[in-house]
């Protein structure tokens, strides 16, 4: 007994801990333009807290300012059904699982996605890292050969190293893992997600890839699946892309994602442009020549509400329309007058948070006020959860939103390609073949949100005594 005791004293949420902060540390050693942003970020967000203390406030209370400065997530990209299911199951030690389901061929790119990241209260709190994981799309690739040529090439290549899927049978068997073996497991985990500048391919396999998709390429030709980019969080992302040419880095042209708002929503996304990396080419008549890749890049976001469905149907309208009228993706991008559309078509969107709320755009979470809690006032009739807001005796809060955006994803992902990558698949979502691959199902964002709003809800009215109407 004393001995099972033993094995179980490192949490989940700490393995995750200890990964995501050894991984920014790796992350900032390869690519030192990411400790720039890092400092940026910092900056605007003491600035954002110092100058709203309302916002200060907000955050205190959901305890999400605790989060704020250790919130990252990373993206990876796949190459084989058997390499998502061995990412499933480290992610897994580290208390992450997969939520949703993305199809990023609508925007051009040939990879399907989920994003793996903690789904409980209390583990968002304690470090909510998440992981955008893409799988290649082998039917996106038209070239039968090369298509034929890619399969063989990932099928020789394992991105764990044999002592870290021992370490995961561990944990499967055992449900934790002992310090010693949750330090081994991090760092021999960190080293699948580390830059290898030599390629797997000789120069003419490379070439014909990146020929195929620039992201095909970055898939099949190396060692494994590097972390492309790190992405803190900022409080006001607009205040970052003004201030990043001042610290020397080139921002992309546009904020992806909506406009700037009173209430923050779902979520806004930039990044800056990729860097052209060397690396040298093994095998055949090209061996040991040198070239260049570009993959990796810096990224920024900031997160608002989570929306109902109601509410995403709206922003998603609002979005495509804006996206119809000025054409985006092109090197004569006119980004102004895209800000300016989007800005025109998202005021109809409502800007405030009651509004938002009875609506039904967004989810909160709710909370018994230090005035409720102080009442002792039972009337005769039980008040109804709007009056007991207007009594101020219950408050509520956005709940944020933690999961991505497929258009915004793949705009930064194009952004990064370089201005010919303009590809045109016919959207061919194939959520089936992605969970089939993955050998579980997808969680539902919508429902995590939808049972993090009622248990909040539940809990505060029972603290202030109305139990009966949490039951109903």
């Amino acid at each position: 007994m004393e001995l099972l005791m033993a094995r179980r004293h490192v949490h989940s949420d700490d393995i995750r801990d200890l990964f995501s902060r050894a991984m920014s540390d790796m992350y900032r050693a390869e690519v030192p333009q990411y400790g720039m942003l890092l400092e940026l970020v910092a900056d605007v967000n003491t600035e954002a807290l110092r100058a709203d203390s309302n916002m200060r406030a907000k955050l205190e209370r959901s305890g999400e300012i605790d989060r704020l400065s250790i919130e990252r997530h990373g993206a990876i990209r796949l190459g084989t059904a058997q390499e998502v299911v061995d990412i499933r199951r480290v992610f897994a030690v580290m208390g992450m699982y997969p939520v949703r389901y993305y199809d990023l061929s609508m925007a051009g790119v040939p990879v399907h996605s989920t994003a793996f990241r903690p789904i409980a209260e209390e583990a968002l709190r304690r470090n909510p890292f998440r992981v955008f994981t893409s799988l290649l799309r082998p039917d996106l690739i038209e070239d039968p050969a090369l298509r034929t040529q890619a399969a063989a090439i990932l099928a020789r290549r394992r991105i764990f190293a044999p002592h870290v899927l021992d370490l995961v049978r561990v944990f499967e068997a055992e449900g934790a893992l002992t310090q010693q073996e949750a330090d081994e497991f991090v760092r021999e985990a960190l080293e699948t997600f580390r830059w290898h500048s030599n390629a797997t391919v000789d120069l003419a396999t490379y070439r014909a890839l990146q020929g195929a998709h620039r992201l095909i390429a970055d898939i099949v030709s190396f060692k494994g699946p590097h972390i492309n980019h790190l992405t803190p969080r900022t409080l006001d992302i607009d205040a970052v892309q003004a201030g990043m040419p001042r610290r020397g880095i080139a921002p992309k042209a546009v904020i992806e994602g909506r406009p700037r708002r009173n209430c923050p929503i779902l979520l806004r996304q930039t990044s800056f442009k990729a860097l052209e990396e060397p690396i040298v080419f093994r095998r055949g008549v090209d061996e040991g020549a040198a070239g260049t890749h570009t993959a990796r890049f810096g990224e920024f976001e900031q997160r608002g509400a989570a929306l109902t469905v109601k509410g995403r149907t709206l922003y998603d309208e609002l979005l495509a329309s804006a996206r119809r009228n000025v054409q985006t993706g092109t090197a004569d991008w006119n980004g102004p007058a895209y800000n300016a559309e989007l800005s025109a078509r998202f005021q109809s969107f409502p800007d405030v948070w009651a509004e938002l709320r009875s609506r039904r755009f967004s989810f909160f979470r709710y909370s018994a006020s230090a005035a409720g809690l102080a009442s002792s006032c039972r009337g005769a009739r039980a008040p109804t959860v709007d009056e007991l807001i207007a009594s101020g005796f219950l408050k509520f809060d956005p709940i944020v939103y933690e999961d991505f955006l497929p258009v915004s994803a793949a705009g930064i992902f194009q952004s990064n390609l370089g201005n010919g990558e303009q590809k045109n698949y016919a959207e061919r979502s194939n959520w089936a073949q992605f969970e089939t691959a993955l050998g579980a199902e997808l969680n539902d964002e919508l429902e995590l949100y939808a049972q993090a709003e009622i248990a909040s809800l539940e809990q505060a009215l029972k603290q202030l005594g109305y139990a009966q109407l949490a039951s109903a």
